[in-house]
């Protein structure tokens, strides 16, 4: 870690040496989104060079990817960035860990939030309420085979509404009524706090799950040295800082 973080000190000193604005392009899996954005404009405000983002689901990451999607960092779960690589959309080498995300319950902020403090008392919480909101995506995948670990599966199929992508999921939450439940990354459901939502808490820990992040260059790079000097300054401990504060841990 030291050496990487010297070698960001060495990258600003040339930067500023010369400079020149210029701007990374990043596609990204969107439940690092208020930590990387945090981590972007820390990055703008000791180098001056704009970070451009571009949040999608996995699928949609795939396509772009399938499309030819030029840009130069590709932050995704580890699993995914290697069926990249031997697809031959990222490179290799090079790659950072960026942190790891749990999945959480949320309702609107005006409702009774449900007992979740214990994988049984989650489980009849999500049993007694009147509607299930998630994804389709990781988490949504998870929890489909949570639910059937739980032995509920048939039990609440009928209630259960699921969208793409988390966005979607909180805002039917926050139009909802009623005994609702959502679920979605604690990352996402942050977002979401201030328009009408709260996070009620992580799932009960015997039953959590994480997903990890990493950031990689994209061999459709225009730009490849400044890619790995965002991805070297995404292992500073300031980097590490912000996502923790934007619950990436």
């Amino acid at each position: 870690m030291k050496s990487i973080v010297t070698g960001f000190a060495t990258a600003v000193a040339l930067w500023s040496a010369q400079a020149v604005a210029a701007e990374v392009k990043v596609l990204s899996a969107g439940a690092v989104e208020p930590g990387l954005h945090k981590a972007a404009d820390l990055f703008k405000a000791k180098t001056g060079h704009e970070v451009k983002i571009q949040f999608n689901t996995a699928p949609q990451i795939a396509q772009r990817l399938k499309d030819n999607y030029v840009a130069d960092v590709l932050i995704a779960p580890p699993g995914a960035l290697e069926g990249f690589v031997k697809d031959g959309k990222v490179a290799a080498e090079g790659r950072v860990p960026v942190g790891k995300v749990g999945a959480g319950v949320t309702v609107r902020t005006s409702a009774t939030p449900p007992n979740i403090a214990t994988t049984d008392a989650f489980k009849q919480s999500v049993l007694s309420a009147e509607s299930l909101v998630y994804n389709t995506a990781s988490t949504g995948l998870y929890l489909e085979k949570l639910f059937e670990k739980l032995g509920i599966a048939e039990q609440i199929k009928a209630k259960s509404h699921r969208y793409p992508n988390g966005e979607a999921v909180m805002e039917h939450v926050i139009k909802g009524k009623g005994n609702e439940i959502g679920f979605g990354a604690i990352t996402e459901i942050k977002l979401f706090e201030s328009k009408g939502l709260k996070l009620v808490g992580p799932l009960p820990a015997d039953v959590q799950n994480y997903t990890n992040y990493s950031g990689a260059i994209l061999n459709t790079t225009t730009s490849p040295d400044l890619g790995k000097q965002f991805l070297i300054f995404l292992a500073t401990p300031e980097a590490k800082q912000a996502f923790v504060s934007a619950g990436v841990e």
